[in-house]
C-alpha cells in the first residue's frame, strides 16, 4: 500500500468519526498547552536578548550590537505567535501593554533628531530625554532617576503623565535602543544607531552612554520579568489557563475572539490597511528597525495555530492535540475546508511580504505614497484576513456559540474618519 494511500485512508478514517470524538476540553487544553509553550518560548528568547544586552553594554563593539538586535528579531518570532491569545483573555489583553505596547514618543527616553520636534499639547514629556537628565519634573513631581532601574520605568517613566505613547517598556522600547530613529521615511533604511553610542570614555557618542546602557539594561530585565509572569499564568494552575478551562463555550468563545480581533480589526485594520490609507512608516509596527514583515507573519502564524492546534517551539519540537479545526469538521466539515483555505491564503498573502521585504523591498517602503506594487502586496494580505474573518464567523456559528463581537477599526469599517 502506498503512503498516499495509507494518509487518504487515515484522514477518511478521522473524517467517519462521531462527533464527539473530539471533546471541548481537550481542545480548550490544547489551546492552553500552546499558550504555555510560545509565552515559554518568548521568556527563553527574552534571557538571551537580556544576555546579548549584557555583553553590549559591558563591552560595546559593532559585534556586539548587531548581535543584540539578531537576538531582539529572535525574541519577536515566537512573541508574535502570542498575539492570538490577546483578545478575549482579559489576563492577557491588560497585560500586553507592558511587553508591546506602540507607536512611542521616543523622545521621552533617548536622544532625537531635530525633525522629532519636542513638546506636544497632547505630550508635555514626548522629548523629555530621561538619559539625558537625571532629575526632572513630572507631572509636579520632582524625579530623581538617577539610578535607572526596572521601577523606574515601570511605576514612574511607562505611561508617564497618563499618556499612552509615553513607551518606556517592552519590546519596542528596547527596539529603539537598539536601532535609534529610522529618518528614512518611506526610504530604504532602517534604524542606524551606532555602537559607540554605549562605548565608555571618550569613544562614546551622543553623550550619557553609561545611561543609555543602564537604561537597556533595566527595560530588558523588566521585560523579563513581564513574560515570567505571563508564562506562569499558562502554567499548570495558572489564572490564564483556569479560566479558559473554566466553562467550556466561554473558553472555545475566547479562542474564537481571539483569532477574529487579531485578524479583523488588529491586524488587517489598526496595523496594516491604516498604514496604506495614510502612507505614514510611523504606522509600522517595529519602525525601528523595519522588521514588521516579520511580526505580521507571525501574527498570521498565531492565528493558525490556534485554530489547528499545532505549534512549533523554538527548538523544534511541537506541542499539539485536539484542535477548534477537529470540532469544526465533525459539526460542518465544508466549514472547517474553507477556514483552512483561508487560512493558507492569509499565510501566502503574508509570506509574500516577507519574502519581498527580505529581498531589499522594506515595509515602509510598501507604504510610499503612489507604490502601486507595495499597496498591492499589503493589500492583499489585507483582503485575505477580512475574507478569513468571515469564515472565523461561520466557524462560531456551526458550533453554535454566542455571537461575537470582533475588534473593529475605523479604517475597515469606516475610512473617512481616519482624515478627520
Amino acid at each position: 500500500m502506498t503512503r498516499t494511500l495509507m494518509a487518504a485512508l487515515a484522514t477518511s478514517a478521522l473524517t467517519a468519526l462521531p462527533a464527539f470524538a473530539v471533546e471541548k476540553a481537550a481542545v480548550l487544553d490544547t489551546y492552553a498547552d500552546i499558550a504555555e509553550a510560545a509565552y515559554g518560548d518568548s521568556l527563553t528568547t527574552a534571557k538571551r536578548l537580556q544576555a546579548a544586552v549584557q555583553v553590549l553594554v559591558q563591552t560595546p563593539s559593532p559585534e556586539a550590537l548587531e548581535a543584540a538586535k539578531a537576538a531582539w528579531k529572535a525574541a519577536r518570532v515566537p512573541y508574535q505567535q502570542t498575539e492570538a491569545f490577546r483578545f478575549g483573555n482579559v489576563i492577557v489583553d491588560e497585560w500586553e501593554g507592558k511587553v508591546n505596547a506602540w507607536p512611542l514618543d521616543e523622545g521621552l527616553i533617548d536622544y532625537v533628531d531635530l525633525s522629532y520636534g519636542g513638546a506636544t499639547d497632547e505630550n508635555e514629556y514626548a522629548a523629555l530625554n530621561v538619559i539625558a537628565n537625571p532629575k526632572f519634573t513630572l507631572s509636579g513631581n520632582e524625579v530623581d532617576a538617577t539610578e535607572i532601574t526596572p521601577a523606574l520605568i515601570a511605576d514612574t517613566l511607562n505611561e508617564a503623565d497618563e499618556v499612552e505613547s509615553n513607551v518606556a517598556r517592552g519590546y519596542h522600547a528596547i527596539e529603539f535602543l537598539l536601532w535609534g530613529q529610522d529618518l528614512n521615511g518611506t526610504e530604504p533604511g532602517a534604524g542606524n544607531r551606532p555602537w559607540t553610542d554605549y562605548a565608555q570614555g571618550e569613544a562614546c557618542t551622543n553623550a550619557n552612554c553609561d545611561r543609555r546602557g543602564a537604561y537597556l539594561l533595566a527595560a530588558t530585565d523588566l521585560l523579563v520579568s513581564d513574560l515570567e509572569e505571563m508564562a506562569g499564568n499558562w502554567a499548570e494552575g495558572g489564572a490564564a489557563r483556569a479560566s479558559v478551562l473554566a466553562d467550556e463555550n466561554a473558553g472555545l468563545n475566547t479562542i474564537l475572539t481571539g483569532m477574529g480581533s487579531l485578524s479583523y480589526g488588529e491586524l488587517a485594520g489598526e496595523r496594516m490597511k491604516l498604514g496604506v490609507l495614510l502612507n505614514d512608516p510611523e504606522e509600522e509596527q517595529d519602525c525601528f528597525s523595519d522588521n514588521t514583515y516579520n511580526s505580521h507573519f507571525y501574527d498570521g502564524m498565531g492565528i493558525r495555530n490556534v485554530y489547528l492546534g499545532e505549534y512549533v517551539r523554538v527548538d523544534g519540537s511541537v506541542v499539539s492535540g485536539p484542535s477548534v479545526s477537529d470540532l469544526v469538521a465533525a459539526a460542518d466539515p465544508a466549514v472547517d475546508a474553507g477556514l483552512r483555505a483561508a487560512l493558507a491564503n492569509t499565510m501566502d498573502k503574508l509570506g509574500q511580504i516577507k519574502t519581498t521585504a527580505e529581498s531589499g523591498f522594506a515595509y515602509d517602503q510598501m507604504l510610499a505614497r503612489g507604490n502601486a506594487a507595495g499597496e498591492a502586496l499589503v493589500l492583499g494580505a489585507v483582503d485575505a484576513l477580512v475574507a478569513q474573518t468571515r469564515d472565523i464567523e461561520r466557524a462560531v456559528s456551526v458550533l453554535g456559540l454566542d455571537q461575537i463581537a470582533f475588534e473593529g477599526s475605523d479604517s475597515l469599517d469606516n475610512p473617512s474618519a481616519v482624515f478627520e
